[in-house]
């Protein structure tokens, strides 16, 4: 067993139950991204702590089906099942499976509540239009990222979706946190596809 089980059935690593500060929890998300990076996903990785500093929601980059990245010879795509074991079934790819959005899913599964507005997201790189969105929606309360993103970034560096005057929700966000570890994983990752 990789950990206890949670009030919701998740199996938590023991690692999961103390508080944890930003610097902390950005070391840990960008260990989530290079577990996404060896399944040949962009490397991003997200934690949502909550009021307490407790990670409870982990997510890293998977939009090529659940065990993420492109299926080869030597390593065939195969869905996960609950418990971590892998399934027979093929892996279905999904688009929409940002670290953010994983990582805020299963953050409102163990509160049994969509609303995290005494949450706080930690990820690697700035979120894009998609995740702001959803940071939007899940109410949480502080956004804190690694990397700018100068392509798609949407929380200050191209768009700035979280303190748009129309938007009724408006997280504290903080960026630059571990920047240069995160900014290299993502540039050795994009030199080494070249």
């Amino acid at each position: 067993m990789r950990g206890a089980l949670d009030d919701a059935g998740f199996r938590l690593a023991a690692s999961r139950l103390t508080a944890m500060t930003n610097d902390e929890a950005m070391m840990r998300a960008l260990a989530l991204a290079a577990d996404a990076a060896a399944d040949r996903e962009v490397p991003v990785g997200a934690l949502v702590l909550d009021a307490d500093g407790r990670v409870i929601g982990e997510g890293r980059n998977a939009r090529g089906g659940m065990t993420g990245g492109t299926p080869s010879a030597d390593r065939p795509r195969t869905r996960r099942t609950a418990d971590g074991d892998d399934d027979a079934r093929p892996a279905l790819p999904d688009p929409l499976a940002h670290a953010e959005v994983l990582a805020m899913r299963e953050a409102a599964a163990r509160l049994g509540t969509w609303n995290l507005a005494d949450c706080t997201l930690v990820v690697t790189l700035e979120p894009c239009p998609m995740c702001a969105g959803a940071c939007i929606q899940t109410h949480v309360g502080r956004i804190v990222f690694g990397a700018w993103d100068a392509k798609l970034g949407a929380c200050g560096s191209i768009w700035d979706i979280p303190r748009d005057p129309h938007v009724g929700h408006a997280p504290e966000v903080h960026g630059g946190v571990r920047e240069a570890e995160c900014a290299r994983m993502l540039a050795d990752f994009f030199a080494a596809r070249r």
